[in-house]
């Protein structure tokens, strides 16, 4: 049978079913079934009527291919064995409501999005259900319907929210095959804390300033980039997470020049007239700093600026 024909003949319950298809669902998708794994893509009602051609996908050394997935549509997921959630963050509970009573209880679904606050809310939808929070520096783009472009591998790490999640390691592997390195971690919340550092410190400024990551690293920032740390750090502490607001900004300044010629997924979504993740990020650093009686005015400053830009 012809390469690209053989959508119609994938098994009925993949081993994977993604929720969510922009950039870095596309990616993560196109890798899982490049790598031998059977991966859906779950998509909204309002798709049935559009065109689903193969994913169009560029790899990080330049070559682009046409991959052949299925898909299926929320409102009849049929058999989920795994679900991997990578929505935006602000998304994730408004997509994941269609499947409460629908999802078989013991169905892992790992939450791969920026931003913190969300697992707590999807604990609760799905009680019963193994809950495991991920991080993942790798960058995606989406260059059209279902064109995507892998443009950065980094690290992807996942950890249990919930204690039935701790038996589910084994997917961090699975993941590992396709994305040639995931990791399970006990301490995902540490994980998290210094990915949303990270996001705190490099996208609004990019987002506001229209900037390639990279840009950061001039003069031009030290001063903000700095504040940022210090009043993230602060948060953390408080929070019982030790660090630093020079390890904070160590660990941002490496990701600024690791990541110099791509665009943060906030500037994607600001140039996009998206809705961007601001919420999740900066949005729960406020909440967290609010809690403790903590001033951060930079990254207040920040998240209002974002806000009205919208």
């Amino acid at each position: 049978m012809p390469s690209g024909l053989h959508s119609s003949r994938l098994p009925s319950s993949p081993q994977w079913s993604l929720l969510g298809c922009g950039a870095l669902g596309g990616v993560f998708a196109s890798l899982l079934t490049q790598s031998g794994q059977p991966t859906r893509v779950l998509l909204r009602d309002r798709h049935r009527s559009t065109l689903h051609p193969r994913i169009d996908f560029t790899s990080l050394e330049g070559h682009t291919q046409l991959i052949a997935i299925e898909r299926g549509f929320i409102s009849q997921p049929g058999q989920i064995t795994r679900l991997l959630v990578v929505t935006k963050a602000g998304q994730v509970v408004s997509a994941l409501t269609p499947l409460v009573g629908k999802l078989a209880a013991g169905v892992p679904i790992v939450l791969l999005h920026n931003g913190m606050g969300i697992a707590e809310q999807v604990v609760q939808l799905f009680p019963h259900n193994p809950v495991i929070a991920g991080v993942t520096s790798h960058g995606a783009m989406q260059g059209g319907h279902f064109v995507f472009r892998h443009t950065g591998k980094g690290e992807t790490w996942l950890g249990p929210v919930n204690e039935a999640a701790k038996a589910y390691a084994a997917l961090a592997d699975d993941l590992g095959a396709a994305l040639g390195q995931a990791g399970w971690d006990e301490q995902i919340l540490a994980r998290q804390w210094q990915k949303l550092a990270i996001n705190c410190a490099i996208n609004p400024l990019t987002a506001l300033y229209r900037l390639k990551n990279g840009e950061l690293a001039g003069p031009r920032f030290a001063d903000v980039l700095q504040q940022i740390c210090v009043e993230v750090a602060d948060v953390m502490q408080a929070e019982g997470q030790p660090t630093s607001s020079d390890e904070l900004l160590r660990r941002a300044m490496t990701v600024v020049e690791l990541t110099a010629d791509n665009y943060s997924s906030m500037y994607q979504d600001m140039e996009q007239g998206r809705e961007t993740e601001i919420e999740a990020i900066t949005g729960f650093l406020l909440a967290c700093a609010a809690k403790h009686g903590i001033a951060v005015p930079v990254n207040q400053g920040l998240y209002q600026a974002i806000k009205e830009k919208r």
